[in-house]
């Protein structure tokens, strides 16, 4: 394959000139020639926005950087999505649309110089920066979607902050070995493609980046993913499938997807899926994970406005060590949402509609978490669309012991739910099934379950249990079945019943006789138990 060095065609790595012209003429040179490789040996190169052509392969060696411009005007307006909205918007820094074969690969470095942007974000969210003329024309190109009515902040000026690197409609590409850092908005999107493989990337964003999502992968399908690093200052690795009513109009899923040897070392969440899931997300693997520091371990996120179907998720052999809450899935999220909708965050059930999200077939097993902050776990569905067929399996998490830890919130629902050293909290959870889940808490009941239906546990246990609390509470839940637990000296209460509307809850092959009380029933469930 033709080679076409960067040097040949006045390319200047010396940091300060500004190589954008000369970048694309290599460019043009490669697309001409039908294909080959565009090489950047050592050094740095100031550049603009680089657009990729089919049968490219961009090889940036090791030792070589390619910086970017910090000025808008050197990135022309570009179709894309942006925050799950089809639109224009501010070029990627590296981009490409509607190719075939291409592959960026190397020891090298991307680098996006983020902070001049995120600094004018603050201004934006501080109501201190307008529209520049660039960003009015933006209104005129995005007009169709003028209308929505969204908490995003750049959303009223269009202040539309590009990815660092995005694959727009692209078939068969290969990113391989480079380091991706400091983008303006998020790191590297992929949209719309297809055969996609992702390898030994280290993805690398601040902690402050506003919006610094590392690897969002958006109604894509047939995507590897292995043996890359992450530390962010947003969500590590995202699946997304697009936006409320433009998500639903373009419905592409992000389905066929594999997660594998990858670490997360600091970020909002580990592999996020969603909040943008109009399109559905589905069939996807997620093995051999490494979570640290992470505030959220696997997370599935959504809400009323967003709507799509997120299924058939496997998640095995994850350990995760400081995250504030290991499993969180969340149908009440409330980011990215008209603010003046009440029923967005109603906690009263609502009509089922096309806008409703729809979690289920979700099977999590072999996962260890220590020292874990907040939460052990939150499952948190909708009164009028439960989250649905979750499966935990041999899952053993420890809460932190550390009396000063102040916890946050396990994830944004409609309420803010503070917890500290807490156990698994599900709410509106319909055919959970726990096999073999141990959870040590520094305070509280290691299970609490409020409105469940269909619940088995099998072998729950707890093996550090607190005076006058139980290890399990439910609390109005129907039709649950408690078998194989053994409570351990010192347990005073096992099980906790209660609520008005419980029925149908079944202990048997139960060991409790160690417990003080094997299960107290108030007097609201009181008849509604069968011990066997």
């Amino acid at each position: 394959m033709t080679m076409f060095n960067v040097l040949d065609y006045g390319v200047v790595g010396d940091g300060t000139t500004l190589n954008t012209e000369s970048i694309r003429k290599v460019m043009e040179a490669c697309e001409a020639a039908g294909g080959g490789t565009v090489y950047f040996p050592a050094g740095t190169y100031l550049t603009g926005a680089i657009h990729l052509k089919s049968h490219m392969t961009l090889h940036i060696d090791s030792g070589a950087k390619l910086l970017f411009s910090t000025d808008p005007d050197q990135y022309p307006f570009v179709k894309t999505r942006w925050s799950g909205y089809e639109c224009y918007g501010y070029s990627p820094l590296v981009y490409g649309i509607d190719l075939t074969n291409v592959t960026i690969q190397g020891g090298g470095i991307i680098d996006g110089q983020g902070s001049a942007w995120w600094k004018q974000y603050h201004e934006c969210k501080a109501g201190r920066r307008p529209s520049s003329e660039r960003e009015k024309q933006l209104f005129e190109l995005n007009s169709h979607l003028m209308s929505i009515k969204s908490n995003i902040v750049e959303w009223e000026t269009q202040f539309l902050r590009p990815a660092l690197l995005q694959m727009f409609r692209c078939t068969n590409v290969r990113i391989e070995g480079v380091t991706l850092q400091n983008s303006p908005f998020w790191n590297t999107h992929l949209v719309y493609c297809d055969n996609v493989t992702l390898h030994s990337l280290l993805i690398h964003n601040p902690s402050d980046t506003p919006n610094g999502d590392g690897l969002d992968i958006d109604s894509c399908r047939y995507v590897r993913i292995s043996d890359c690093q992450f530390d962010v200052g947003d969500d590590c690795l995202c699946l997304k499938s697009g936006i409320d009513e433009d998500g639903r109009r373009i419905g592409i899923p992000t389905e066929n997807v594999t997660v594998t040897n990858c670490t997360m070392r600091a970020g909002h969440g580990g592999v996020v899926l969603g909040s943008e899931t109009a399109g559905g997300i589905r069939h996807v693997v997620i093995s051999n994970c490494v979570f640290i520091g992470t505030d959220r371990g696997i997370r599935f996120k959504s809400n009323r406005a967003r709507g799509g179907t997120i299924e058939h998720v496997q998640v095995n052999n994850i350990f995760m060590k400081g995250v504030l809450c290991p499993i969180a899935i969340n149908s009440f999220y409330r980011y990215g949402v008209d603010p003046a909708n009440p029923d967005i965050s109603s906690p009263l059930a609502q009509p089922v509609t096309e806008a409703t999200p729809v979690f289920r077939h979700i099977r999590l097993s072999h996962i260890t978490a220590t020292e874990v902050l907040g939460a052990a776990g939150f499952l948190y569905g909708l009164p009028e669309m439960p989250i649905e067929d979750v499966v935990l399996d041999h899952i053993h998490i420890e809460m932190t012991s550390d009396p000063n830890e102040q916890g946050g919130e396990p994830d944004m629902v409609r309420e803010e739910l503070v917890m500290a050293g807490k156990g698994m909290y599900c709410k509106y959870v319909r055919s959970l099934q726990m096999h073999h889940v141990r959870i040590e808490t520094r305070e509280g009941a290691a299970l609490t379950i409020d409105k469940g239906e269909g619940i088995e546990l099998h072998g729950f246990g707890m093996k550090r249990p607190h005076a006058d609390t139980p290890v399990i509470e439910l609390r109005d839940t129907q039709g649950a079945y408690v078998q194989g637990a053994a409570a351990v000296r010192g347990t005073d209460v096992y099980a906790q019943i209660s609520g008005g509307e419980t029925k149908d809850i079944v202990f048997s092959g139960n060991m409790l006789e160690k417990a003080v009380q094997d299960i107290a029933v108030d007097a609201t469930a009181e008849g509604m138990v069968v011990v066997k």
